[in-house]
């Protein structure tokens, strides 16, 4: 049990300093190496955890990306009223804490799926996988808030989720080298007024 819980302990730290790394650096730009030398490991202790680089990180997809975009993007709208209000709410906390982020790189998901798109199938997919799960909880809290009253009900449930989600890479990537604050102050007042032209009090 103990042996277990160290192995998993080895895992984690191994997991969270190779995302740093291929975060920064990118994922074709990391070498076994440079995780290694950063853990202070032999590669025979890397190949005791993990059978390849590629392995690795789909396990650091799995255990540490798929958790970060669900509790920053996917998790605080689920279930809640008024999905607008609670969409925008959430994108500007997802982006001021990016703002104070001293070592931004942008956003990871859509950093990675611009990487490996045309790359590497297998990892494509997982990456996918995340994309797939966000897309279809704005569009079911979309479709909710239509239920509820709050959004007009000729409104394309799909269609705006695919302008939250790639609207919300865009300001990501502009935010790494531009103003942040001012960027995010702008995005969130042009994300709340088109809101405004999607919610049936202003429709009516």
């Amino acid at each position: 049990m103990e042996r277990n819980l160290k192995r998993m302990a080895t895992m984690q730290r191994m997991q969270v300093t190779g995302l740093e790394l291929f975060y920064k650096k990118g994922y074709y730009n990391t070498s076994i190496d440079d995780i290694l030398k950063s853990l202070s490991l032999s590669k025979g202790a890397f190949y005791y955890h993990f059978e390849s680089k590629e392995g690795f990180f789909i396990s650091i997809i799995q255990n540490l990306i798929q958790q970060k975009v669900y509790s920053m993007l996917i998790e605080p709208i689920e279930g809640q009223e008024n999905p607008l209000n609670i969409i925008a709410d959430c994108y500007e906390n997802a982006l001021e804490t990016a703002e104070h982020n001293e070592l931004d790189y942008g956003f990871l998901l859509s950093n990675f799926i611009t990487e490996f798109n045309g790359r590497n199938a297998e990892i494509m997919r997982y990456l996918k996988d995340i994309l797939s799960l966000w897309e279809i909880n704005l569009i079911s809290t979309l479709q909710k808030g239509k239920t509820d009253g709050y959004i007009n009900r000729h409104v394309d449930c799909e269609a705006v989720a695919t302008y939250l989600i790639s609207s919300y890479m865009g300001i990501r990537t502009l935010m790494v080298e531009g103003n942040c604050k001012l960027l995010r102050y702008k995005y969130i007042q042009q994300l709340k007024g088109y809101f405004k032209t999607l919610s049936e009090k202003q429709l009516a």
